[in-house]
């Protein structure tokens, strides 16, 4: 990502952030000097702009948003899920022969991008590869109870497990890669080949990725502008078609505003939140990490900064997931108890509390990170913020160098997710849980609710676990985050996903050339 911006703005005594009028006035300024000699957008390529470029087009390995999100239009899946997050079928429709025993029938038109046919063995080694620890896959956790996969033919492929998992079906949702290549050690990484929607022309830049829709041709180029008012130049002047998320909302006020532009929104699942080393002298205490959640006037951020587009949070699972807690409810701004809390754990002047806060240097979360460290400075902590491009921070944090941080989780749809992020063995490489959280009962509760018979005892475990996870915070949660999707006049076709994923490019077009 860019170094840090100037652009950034300060932030006023409750943490409402300054406005940023005076740039958009110069944005539409500059758009309209320059306007005359903009040429439009070529009609061969759909051109999308992102915050960053994926870190890795191989999902065996792909843990951040972005990889995730391209992976899902380069390959298929087995497994999809529907409105209620429930497994649907993607690739293959299923059958649970016993409690232990799962059959998966694959349909016959998949095809990957060379032309050759999916099969039962291409989904048998893309499993097998990230079962083998060996490989070191960060979703070898999530599978762990596979004990092994038996090919039938070429369309059946059978998963024996070593307990009863209701829920098994959910769990396979990686892009099945084809079994040749996989034991050539071909680099999908940066040459994919897969089954899904589009499939890979080239990377010529680092900014720069393009792919081609299957079934038309069509060109699609993303191209990584990480300074939001740059993105949005971008989108005005026409070298880019469409934007997603990531914008300010003054940015999204301006383009709305624009009879050239269209802007739709939709309610998102994603989900921020503030993580902590455990493993800290201070974050690691649990007064402490009460202190910072009573601090954060997540409200105030709602309101002023993310323009109303996002909702408290009290977990991982928005409220309408099927396993969530609707009677949970967010943590309160309390700025005094906050005080309270640090003054009978040992801080105060004579002992002041000081935490470093990583962040990317994306303009718009170092803002965000900039006004949640003026609400902690109001209650005594004295913050460090420090910003990194994408590749350096997020590398941090999966290597446990933080005491505290600020990412989100996207496309949740599992409520594995909680073995991934807080069992105690899921330490990486093993897992998603980086910043060593151990508690014997959220262990408990994670494993006596992947035993559960039925939907209902589940969802009953996994209630008593969100709870657990509040009154113990190794996260703070922040807001789901709404969806803004903003395209130049014509592009038409895309559907925003409550998750944030890029699917919609699969049905998008130019009208009016």
């Amino acid at each position: 990502m860019a170094a840090l911006s100037t652009a950034v703005p300060a932030a006023g005594p409750r943490g409402a952030a300054v406005s940023l009028l005076p740039l958009v006035v110069l944005l539409l300024t500059f758009v309209s000097l320059t306007a005359c000699g903009v040429r439009p957008p070529s009609p061969d390529i759909l051109r999308f702009a992102l915050v960053s470029m994926p870190v890795t087009l191989d999902p065996r390995f792909a843990t951040d948003a972005t990889s995730s999100r391209i992976n899902r239009l380069l390959y298929q899946r087995l497994v999809e899920f529907d409105q209620d997050d429930l497994p649907v079928p993607g690739l293959a429709r299923w059958e649970r022969l016993d409690a232990r025993h799962y059959r998966f029938r694959l349909r016959d038109d998949a095809r990957f991008s060379d032309g050759t046919l999916l099969t039962a063995r291409d989904v048998a080694a893309t499993y097998r590869h990230v079962l083998d620890p060996a490989h070191a896959s960060p979703h070898r956790l999530a599978l762990a109870g596979i004990v092994s996969i038996e090919v039938v033919d070429d369309r059946t492929v059978d998963f024996h497990l070593e307990k009863a998992d209701p829920l098994f079906p959910g769990r396979l949702g990686l892009g099945i890669l084809p079994a040749r290549l996989i034991t050539s050690d071909h680099p999908f990484n940066r040459a994919p080949v897969g089954s899904g929607p589009f499939e890979f022309v080239a990377w010529p830049a680092e900014n720069r990725l393009r792919l081609r829709r299957r079934r038309d041709g069509q060109l699609l180029e993303f191209i990584a502008v990480r300074d939001p008012t740059v993105r949005v130049l971008k989108l005005l002047r026409g070298e880019v078609d469409m934007v997603q998320n990531d914008l300010p909302p003054e940015l999204v006020r301006l383009l709305r505003a624009r009879e050239d532009i269209v802007v739709r929104t939709a309610p998102g699942s994603n989900f921020a939140y503030l993580g902590f080393n455990l493993t800290d002298p201070h974050a690691g205490r649990l007064p402490v990490r009460r202190a910072v959640a009573l601090a954060v006037d997540r409200d105030a951020i709602i309101r002023h900064v993310l323009g109303g587009a996002a909702r408290p949070a009290v977990g991982l699972l928005p409220p309408e997931h099927w396993a969530s807690d609707p009677d949970l409810q967010p943590l309160p701004h309390d700025p005094a108890q906050a005080r309270v809390l640090l003054r009978e754990a040992g801080y105060g002047e004579a002992n002041p509390l000081r935490l470093t806060y990583k962040t990317s240097s994306d303009p718009f979360r170092l803002r965000l990170a900039t006004i949640i460290q003026q609400q902690l400075a109001e209650v005594g902590i004295a913050v460090d913020l420090k910003s990194y491009d994408w590749g350096t921070f997020y590398g941090d944090i999966k290597a446990g160098r933080f005491q505290m941080y600020s990412l989100m989780w996207v496309g949740i749809k599992m409520p594995d997710i909680y073995r991934y992020v807080f069992h105690s063995s899921a330490v990486p490489p093993a897992g998603a849980n980086r910043g060593r959280y151990a508690d014997a009962e959220t262990d408990r509760l994670i494993e006596a609710a992947e035993t559960a018979p039925d939907l209902a005892g589940q969802a009953r475990y996994y209630r008593r676990l969100q709870a657990r996870l509040l009154d113990e915070l190794p996260y703070v949660p922040l807001w789901y985050e709404d969806h803004v999707f903003a395209a130049r006049r014509g592009i038409e076709g895309y559907r925003l996903a409550r998750d944030g994923n890029y699917d919609g490019l699969a049905g998008v077009v130019r009208r009016g050339e």
